[in-house]
């Protein structure tokens, strides 16, 4: 049974990192008790750079809790919650048992999986861990993102369950797999966009791919 670990959101503010550099991010959530969920994303929640953050298919970003044990043991190295900037902080919900289109109740609100997450710097930078977001990339342990199909309010101990599988069981790894290390693979490529509930965004580089595989001008 999926459950909540740490619910957090936050706006984006000034964090420090390396050698005394500074960035405007917003990775660095807080957890709250509650906040309502509307179709862009948390009342009270924010994004820094809106090109590869934020917007309808990108409402909610979510993290498995069991990667930290994973994480911690192969850095050595203590990870605060929310250390990925996520919202929800979810047990259960690994990538190869999630599939994008799968449909959730998350407190008041229903949410749908649109994409795998694409790992950014500021992970590597938030836990001076310069490796960590290679690994992420790797491993397929990314987390994921969602849209927002029911607005409502969402509670730190809001009930997280599955309402509605989607028919096809992409699994999110799978689609990682398929964006991070086959980018040649016409027929993954095709598969993923076989899915009308893959984000837009996905969609049109997918697209494109397999345009440019193929011959397309």
């Amino acid at each position: 049974m999926p459950y909540i670990k740490t619910f957090s959101i936050g706006q984006p503010k000034k964090m420090v990192y390396g050698n005394e550099k500074e960035m405007i991010s917003a990775i660095g959530k807080e957890k709250v008790k509650e906040a309502f969920l509307t179709k862009e994303g948390f009342k009270g929640d924010g994004v820094a750079d809106l090109r590869f953050h934020g917007g309808p298919d990108r409402a909610v970003s979510i993290y498995p809790y069991e990667h930290y044990a994973y994480w911690k043991k192969e850095f050595h190295a203590k990870l605060a919650d929310s250390t990925f900037g996520e919202n929800i902080t979810a047990g259960n919900m690994l990538e190869k048992d999630v599939h994008i289109g799968d449909i959730f109740q998350l407190g008041d609100a229903i949410i749908q999986v649109t994409q795998g997450r694409v790992p950014c710097s500021t992970i590597s930078k938030r836990t001076n861990l310069p490796g960590l977001m290679k690994r992420m990339v790797e491993t397929g342990y990314t987390g994921y993102l969602c849209r927002v199909l029911e607005e409502g309010m969402v509670r730190d101990d809001s009930t997280l369950q599955l309402i509605e599988k989607h028919p096809q069981a992409i699994s999110v790894l799978y689609g990682n797999e398929v964006y991070f290390h086959r980018p040649k693979d016409v027929e993954g490529l095709r598969l993923l966009l076989s899915l009308p509930e893959l984000a837009d965004e996905w969609k049109e580089m997918l697209q494109k791919r397999i345009d440019k595989l193929v011959g397309v001008k």
